[in-house]
Parts: C-alpha cells; structure tokens; sequence
C-alpha cells in the first residue's frame, strides 16, 4: 500500500458530506441523488443532506466560493461527490484539495482534478469511484466493492483484456483521460515515474483521443509509466472515422515496452469498480488482470 497515512476505515455511524464541485445537478436527478444516499445510509452512515442540490451558476453547481464551500473541513469521515461535469478543476486555483485533506474522497470524471491534486500535494484516500447519484444503478458487485474499500475489506482483482503481455507494480492511478491531460504542466499533477495508470473516458471521438494521447507522448509523460491499463471508452467512436477508439488506443500505446490491460470495468457505465489512488498495484496483463498490493 501507498506509504502515505490513510484515513481510518470507515464504521457504522460515521458521517458522509456530500460535495457539489461540478456540473449543476437538474431536478430529474434528484431520485438518483435520494437512490445514492439510501444506499450509503443502508451501510450504517450518516449522510449530512446537502443544503442546496439545485443550486447552480450558470453551468455550475454554484460559483466557485460555493463550491469550494462544499469542501470545507468537519468531521464527516466520506466526502462523496454528487456528480461530475465540469467545474472541479477551477477549485484548485484556492487549494482545494487540502481542504479534503484527512478524510476519504469519493469521485471519478470531472472529480479526477481533485484525486490527483489529493495526490500530488501527499494526499491519500482518494477513491476513484461512482458518484452518489450513480451509486444505486451499479451492479451488486460495484456497491459492494466499495462498501468494502471504504471499511477496510480486501479487494478481488479486476478482470481485462490483454493487449502487449508483462507485469509491472506500481503506485495506481486512476483518470478520466480528459479532466487528467489539463493537469499536464501544472503543480496539480502527481508524479507518473513508475505508476500504474487507468484511464477511461466518454464522447471524445477517436480523434481527440488521438490529440490527448500524442500530447502525453510528446511531453515524454506516457514514457514514465510502468504499466497502462484502460477502462471504458464509452461513446467514443465515430462512424464517420476509420479508426476506432480502440484502434487509436492500442496504436499510441505500443511501442512503450509496457504491459498493456484494456477492457476493465471503469468509467461511465454501470460496473465502474472503485479503484484507491495511490496504493500499490500489480498490473498483470499476461494474466489479465490488475491486482491491488497490501503494504
């Protein structure tokens, strides 16, 4: 595991504050957002309802002071993000992520911006994971692989696709592909020298996944990684292109002399496994599949 203090597993009875730092939630979303909540509540947590679920500017779950707002130090053990969007990134221009500091952080999507900058700033306890209003549509699987990451219980290890054979281990990383390569030459990047990095996304056609993957090669940082694994790439190819998404994937990662995992149940479909960032993982590709160490 990670050599960083992680927050204690969670027990019944601990508190959960739930964060807006993204896209405005409308009012159809609010029996997702009740749904994600009842299915906190029924592992024994308290979860402090949200003052304001509609509040909103503009595109935004309310300005940035509210929103930063939503982050400010109590003694709730969970901070568990509502959604994702866009909008957390703005956040860090105020130091965010140390306001999340000392508990448990729950996101994935736009919410990469504050797990890495978690991350980068010695952080731990980021869980890159379903939002509370995506919660209750998971499968029992997902629900339960949280439940269990948050009290403290061992993980399986996910299951994918092979696709250039070996194994490494490193410290894990987990990303949207998008929100992470806008944290390129910033403070808020964690250091990628001998990591294992997830990445997984949605509607970005194969070209600008091509654009974003180029970008980590000319900046030299898809050369420190030690091993790469790919979620879902949800939404993602063109019927107007020739090359598919997994075709751009495959083809700007194969020369990295790299072990290479694809197809693993991560991202923004139902089935997105919570993965902690930061502990030590063994990506095994030749076996297929990616395995969270014990310290």
């Amino acid at each position: 595991m990670s050599t960083l203090a992680w927050p204690a597993p969670l027990r019944s009875g601990d508190r959960v504050q739930l964060a807006a730092t993204s896209s405005a939630l409308d009012t159809t979303a609010l029996t997702r957002l009740e749904a994600g909540i009842a299915e906190l509540e029924s592992w024994g947590l308290v979860v402090e309802p949200h003052p304001h679920p509609l509040r909103r500017w503009g595109h935004l779950a309310g300005d940035d002071q509210q929103r930063r707002g939503d982050l400010r130090p109590g003694a709730a053990a969970l901070l568990a993000c509502i959604r994702g969007g866009w909008g957390a990134a703005r956040l860090l221009e105020h130091d965010a992520a140390a306001a999340t500091a000392a508990r448990w952080l729950l996101g994935f999507s736009d919410v990469t911006s504050l797990l890495w900058a978690r991350q980068a700033a010695g952080i731990s306890g980021g869980i890159h994971g379903p939002m509370v209003t995506s919660l209750a549509a998971e499968p029992d699987w997902s629900r339960q692989r949280l439940h269990d990451l948050l009290f403290g219980l061992p993980l399986p290890p996910l299951r994918g696709d092979s696709w250039t054979a070996g194994a490494a281990e490193g410290p894990l990383l987990v990303a949207n592909l998008t929100v992470a390569t806008h944290l390129l030459g910033t403070g808020h990047l964690p250091s990628l020298r001998g990591a294992v990095l997830v990445l997984e996304d949605v509607g970005e056609a194969p070209y600008r996944l091509d654009r974003m993957l180029t970008h980590w090669r000319l900046c030299g940082a898809l050369q420190q990684l030690a091993a790469i694994g790919f979620g879902r790439f949800s939404g993602c190819d063109d019927p107007d292109d020739s090359l598919s998404a997994e075709a751009v994937l495959r083809e700007r990662t194969a020369d990295l002399g790299i072990p290479v995992l694809a197809n693993l149940p991560v991202g923004h479909e139902a089935g997105n496994a919570a993965l902690p960032i930061g502990v030590q993982a063994r990506l095994d590709a030749s076996a297929g599949q990616l395995e969270l160490l014990a310290s």
